[in-house]
């Protein structure tokens, strides 16, 4: 197997074990609440200290990656996190107090994941498998997000919700066991690289040279990359509020039990995953058969903004289940589009920093898993159906889908 796939491969698991020790709280908590007699408010507070970290320390984990490193910073931070991640249970029973700190310094080392992945694509993925290794690299989303909530409710059931932190938690030591034996910060230090990979991965070392400084301001007055963080936060914007409301969609307006709506939820996540590797697969392609990267990154990320945003306007007024899980899964599995518009377009405008400008897009593109789902809820409560938060997130597709078209670049234009 070649090299570079062990890269991309090892850093696709780093992202579901991520997803698996971030998500598995979402189940857990329930049944830590009625252990612990937490009020609604004391949930909250504990789901949401884990996003305290992972916001305070995305730019920053891009800037360390970009000195130290991929294969060092993404090392220690999955090692780092799954410590956390089994000190969660004593944790929990010691205070509330030392809870919330262990979801906040989690949160710290989650946060260096797609930075530091991006640091190790910049220099072994060359241009002509971009798309597949970044939406790969995605796709762990969906899947870890489905294992963690099917996972996380079998092992609660039988064996208490302790065991969730610590079997999960475990896992990312493994993942370091491998890591560190088949990971390489660059073709340059791999012993055993046959001649002909180092030959392909020779104009990717030269396009991500190391530079001697970061360009802030050229970041902030290049309209490529405004672009690109409003489109990471606009992209994001149905993407967090489904992932957080389905269940009570399904259970409240399709009337679904809570094991079916679970059920019913699976399926768009499930048709994301796929999709997100279709979607990288089909822009490869487009690009070898010789249409401009700003072409296609154009053709995925409006694509799949405006007809998600269609999706998600036709699911309003929808009340028979096999209707509007269908519409879901149009939903998600053409939002999985943009995976392969706006994603590998750090690796296209700025490669040399390319992980410090993921750290910043991904800073603006979790905001919405904090704002989005808060404001989902209240219009929610206000009209009384989901009518309104379907058409905000129709109307943030649209709005990214113009900004995209008018100053988004598929090359090279910070150097």
């Amino acid at each position: 197997m070649p090299a570079r796939y062990h890269v991309v491969g090892m850093c696709f698991l780093a992202v579901f074990v991520c997803y698996l020790d971030r998500v598995n709280m979402s189940v857990a908590v329930v049944a830590m609440k009625e252990e612990f007699g937490w009020s609604e408010t004391t949930k909250g507070l504990v789901m949401s200290s884990f996003f305290l970290g992972y916001l305070l320390l995305m730019v920053a984990s891009g800037w360390m990656s970009n000195r130290l490193g991929g294969k060092r910073v993404l090392g220690f931070a999955v090692v780092w996190w799954s410590v956390f991640t089994l000190l969660t249970p004593p944790a929990a029973a010691t205070s509330l107090t030392l809870l919330l700190v262990a979801r906040f310094t989690l949160g710290l080392g989650e946060a260096a994941t797609f930075p530091a992945s991006y640091t190790l694509y910049r220099n072994w993925v060359p241009a002509a498998e971009r798309s597949r290794a970044v939406t790969l690299l995605a796709s762990a989303i969906p899947l870890g997000t489905l294992c963690a909530l099917g996972l996380t409710g079998w092992v609660v059931t039988r064996f208490g919700w302790p065991m969730a932190f610590y079997s999960f938690g475990l896992l990312g030591f493994v993942w370091a066991f491998f890591w560190y034996r088949l990971v390489y910060d660059t073709p340059a230090q791999h012993p055993r690289l046959p001649a002909a990979e180092q030959a392909l991965l020779a104009p990717v070392a030269a396009a991500a040279s190391p530079a001697p400084r970061i360009p802030w301001e050229r970041f902030a007055r290049t309209p490529a990359v405004l672009a690109l963080v409003f489109n990471h936060f606009a992209s994001n914007w149905a993407f967090y509020m489904l992932l957080s409301w389905l269940p009570s969609y399904f259970r409240d307006v399709q009337h679904l039990s809570v094991q079916n709506a679970g059920f019913y939820s699976a399926a768009p996540w499930l048709t994301m995953f796929v999709m997100a590797n279709v979607a990288g697969a089909l822009a490869d392609r487009l690009i070898r058969a010789g249409h401009s990267t700003t072409f296609v990154r154009k053709l995925m990320q409006v694509g799949g903004l405006l007809v998600s945003a269609g999706f998600l306007l036709a699911t309003r007024g929808i009340t028979e289940p096999v209707t509007a899980v269908s519409l879901m899964c149009g939903a998600l599995g053409t939002m999985a589009f943009t995976w392969a518009g706006y994603s590998p377009n750090h690796l296209d405008i700025a490669p040399r920093y390319a992980d410090v400008l993921m750290g910043i897009t991904n800073t603006f593109g979790t905001l919405p898993g904090v704002i989005g789902v808060a404001v989902t809820g209240w219009l929610i409560d206000v009209t009384g159906t989901y009518d309104a938060a379907f058409v905000l997130a129709a109307a943030m597709n649209v709005a990214g889908a113009v900004v995209w078209i008018v100053w988004a670049k598929g090359e090279r234009v910070v150097d």
